[in-house]
C-alpha cells in the first residue's frame, strides 16, 4: 500500500473549510490502495483581526456589503447551508455575533495533533464556531474544547495562557504564504502538488490516486 502525506491548510473560522475536511475524510475512504496521513496546517484567512476579536456583522458587512438578500455573502451562504446539509454539516450563521482571531485555536489544533487527536479538534472547533457559536478566540473555551476531546484542561490553558508555540506556530503559517497559498482549504502531496477549494470527495480522491502514482518507488536491497 502506498503512504502518502496529505497537508491540509486551513482556518477554522473558514466554513468552506468545514466542508473541505468533511469531503477530504470521505475521500481517504474512498481510496483502499492508499495510506494516507492527513497533517493539519494553519492559516488565517484575516491576520489583522484583533486578539479579542470583532463584531461578525460589521465585519461582514465590510467585506461583502450591506446585508441584503441578493449580496453575494448571502448567496454563498444559502450554498453553504445546503452543502452543509450534503455533509451533515449544521451550519447556524444566523446565530454569528463575533469574529474571533483564529491563531490560538490553530496552537490547540498543533497540541492535539501531536497527541493523534488532530481531527476531533478540528471538528471541535468547527462545532463550537459554526453550529454552537461560540468565541473560538476565548482561552476558557479552547480549553474546554481541549477537554472534550481527551486533552487535560488545565494543561491546555496553561499553555495557552504563554506564548508555547506560538513562534513555530506563526513560522508554519507563513511558510506557506511563502509558497503562495492564498486561500483555503488547500491540500498539499508530498510538499509537489496541490488543490485548492472543498472539491467534491469524488474529485479528491482522484486527488489522492494520482498523487500516490507519482511517488517515488520503494527499491528493495538485499
Amino acid at each position: 500500500m502506498t503512504k502518502l502525506t496529505i497537508e491540509m491548510v486551513s482556518d477554522l473560522v473558514c466554513p468552506w473549510c468545514w466542508l473541505g475536511l468533511r469531503r477530504i475524510r470521505s475521500a481517504i475512504d474512498l481510496v483502499d490502495d492508499v495510506d494516507v496521513e492527513l497533517i493539519f496546517r494553519p492559516f488565517e484567512l484575516d491576520p489583522t483581526i484583533p486578539q479579542g476579536g470583532v463584531n461578525y456583522r460589521d465585519y461582514m458587512a465590510s467585506k461583502f456589503g450591506p446585508e441584503t438578500e441578493d449580496n453575494r455573502w448571502a448567496t454563498m451562504r444559502e450554498a453553504l447551508v445546503q452543502f452543509g446539509e450534503e455533509e451533515g454539516i449544521p451550519f447556524n450563521f444566523g446565530e454569528l455575533r463575533h469574529r474571533p482571531n483564529s491563531f490560538d485555536a490553530h496552537r490547540l489544533v498543533r497540541w492535539a495533533q501531536g497527541q493523534g487527536k488532530g481531527v476531533e479538534a478540528k471538528e471541535a472547533l468547527f462545532s463550537a464556531y459554526f453550529e454552537h457559536a461560540r468565541d473560538i478566540g476565548d482561552h476558557d473555551v479552547l480549553a474546554d474544547i481541549g477537554e472534550s476531546i481527551g486533552l487535560e484542561r488545565e494543561i491546555v490553558a496553561g499553555l495557552l495562557a504563554s506564548d508555547a508555540d506560538a513562534e513555530a506556530t506563526r513560522e508554519e503559517e507563513n511558510l506557506f504564504r511563502e509558497m503562495g497559498i492564498g486561500g483555503v482549504p488547500t491540500y498539499i502531496a508530498m510538499r509537489r502538488i496541490a488543490v485548492q477549494g472543498a472539491e467534491s470527495s469524488e474529485k479528491l480522491a482522484k486527488f489522492l490516486s494520482a498523487s500516490a502514482k507519482q511517488m517515488p518507488q520503494q527499491r528493495s536491497y538485499g
